[in-house]
């Protein structure tokens, strides 16, 4: 990744689709962020790369202001519009910029998100400014789905989605590596965040696992939706052939389909939590708490190996307390 530069085409039109395109992160997510840091609605949150919302909105009760900042335009309007219809724009606020201009007058946070945003930034830049702009006891908050999850479809009433064949289909059109605004991604996006974030200054971290595997129930509009939210299928990308790609991608989910729905399992979801300062003497970030059992809205959650004060710290998952969907 390290040739490829970004440019603002980068998400460009994908904003309306995220909402019902993208796959939602686990239902527990906000319950364990609530009790892992000891959220009581007086802290700030930023979110950096907001994208339409999907992480700052429904945080949004559990602090006293969220900042956004996002460079897409379409994604900030549609952050703003969310957080209007939640009852929630008094306490948000969305800014288009990059991560990169930060901290720009921004002032000082308790909690900062990166939901599936930081390997789109320039990284060591980024974290290093990032962990300034923390009061002591901040925290920053890594989110992703797990990877290498197995999800089967057996035992669920509808054909699986084929992601294998949309792919085929995406590359027909726009060639075989990886596109990523004006330029190409032939070896993807980069990782390493955990050795950048230590380098950075960043203590732990402390890793929850939010399992999820509820049945999701897609349609094609949903598969098309989800297509055209992806920054290597964004519809500027197809240029004058979009019309004719998306009737293609039409056609292919209904041959997949006869009855055009298609069932796959949710995606849990990977939480790192990096301490970023710590007053002298203390042994944990004091914006962290120990968590303990709790029942959230959709599942009742057990986190194991939750002592902060392991050195090294040890891996958490929060696992069901109740049978697996």
């Amino acid at each position: 990744m390290s040739d490829w530069q970004w440019d603002e085409t980068l998400f460009e039109g994908t904003a309306p689709y995220y909402e019902r395109g993208r796959l939602p992160y686990a239902p527990g997510l906000v319950p364990l962020l609530a009790e892992v840091l000891a959220a009581d609605g007086q802290g700030r949150l930023l979110d950096v790369g907001c994208g339409p919302g999907t992480v700052g909105v429904p945080l949004a009760p559990l602090f006293r202001e969220v900042v956004g900042v996002d460079p897409d335009a379409g994604m900030i309007a549609e952050a703003a519009s969310r957080s209007t219809a939640a009852g929630l724009g008094g306490r948000t606020h969305w800014v288009r910029m990059r991560a990169e201009e930060l901290p720009a007058g921004l002032g000082r946070f308790d909690v900062a998100v990166f939901a599936q945003s930081f390997h789109w930034t320039d990284r060591e830049r980024v974290a290093k400014t990032v962990r300034g702009m923390l009061r002591p006891g901040g925290v920053l908050v890594h989110l992703s789905d797990l990877k290498n999850e197995s999800r089967t479809v057996d035992g669920l009433p509808y054909p699986a989605v084929p992601y294998r064949d949309i792919q085929e289909l995406v590359e027909r059109y726009l060639g075989p590596v990886r596109r990523a605004g004006r330029g190409l991604l032939p070896q993807g996006t980069a990782g390493g965040e955990a050795a950048i974030l230590a380098d950075a200054g960043f203590q732990g971290p402390q890793r929850y696992v939010v399992p999820a595997g509820q049945e999701l129930r897609r349609t094609v509009d949903d598969m098309v939706a989800w297509t055209f939210s992806m920054s290597y299928s964004a519809p500027h990308l197809f240029g004058p052939h979009r019309e004719a790609f998306e009737t293609d991608l039409r056609r292919l989910l209904a041959q997949a389909s006869p009855v055009v729905l298609f069932s796959e399992r949710a995606p849990s979801t990977e939480v790192f939590v990096w301490p970023g300062w710590s007053p002298v003497g203390s042994e944990r970030s004091p914006f962290l708490r120990e968590p303990h059992p709790w029942a959230g809205p959709a599942h009742s959650l057990r986190c194991t190996g939750t002592s902060v004060r392991s050195t090294p710290p040890e891996h958490r998952r929060c696992t069901s307390a109740s049978p697996s969907p």
